[in-house]
């Protein structure tokens, strides 16, 4: 099941972006075996400053025919990693070709793509900048194959 991360702006090069490409290619490796990946980013941005809406229909014609989505919300589930990577692991063997987790701008995502979406998932209850959300969730998807693995890197 390939993985992608969709986001409205674009990561310049630095800290946050050498961590994402480290998690992915990590979860490239770890999750080859479990029929997980490759995991790529896709970035949309708004030019024209057309807010939520403009935003949301960027993010709909970047997330391919047929993919499973997952919108990252504050008013989404909070999950443990064992939760998420079942959750991973569900969706591939339910036969999703592919996993899409769509992030929005500084406003959230518009509200008809959070219901449009299979899952929401929050990262907590404190909110956190958008270009740490894709860290976080990019060594979360590191962390899932891990543990579906059965690596050593999750600890309960």
């Amino acid at each position: 099941m390939r993985v992608q991360i969709c986001a409205v702006g674009r990561l310049r090069p630095g800290p946050e972006r050498d961590l994402i490409d480290d998690y992915l290619t990590r979860f490239d490796r770890t999750g080859r075996a479990l029929g997980l990946g490759p995991a790529t980013i896709t970035e949309v941005d708004d030019r024209k400053g057309g807010g939520m809406a403009a935003e949301s229909a960027l993010l709909q014609r970047a997330i391919p025919k047929g993919a499973t989505v997952c919108a990252l919300d504050e008013r989404g589930k909070v999950m443990t990693s064992p939760e998420f990577a079942q959750m991973l692991a569900g969706w591939r063997d339910q036969g999703a070709g592919s996993a899409v987790f769509v992030i929005g701008g500084a406003d959230g995502l518009e509200k008809g793509l959070r219901e449009q979406a299979r899952a929401r998932l929050s990262l907590g209850k404190m909110v956190w900048p958008h270009m740490l959300a894709r860290v976080m969730l990019a060594e979360q998807l590191y962390r899932a194959a891990t543990i579906l693995a059965g690596g050593p890197y999750h600890r309960n």
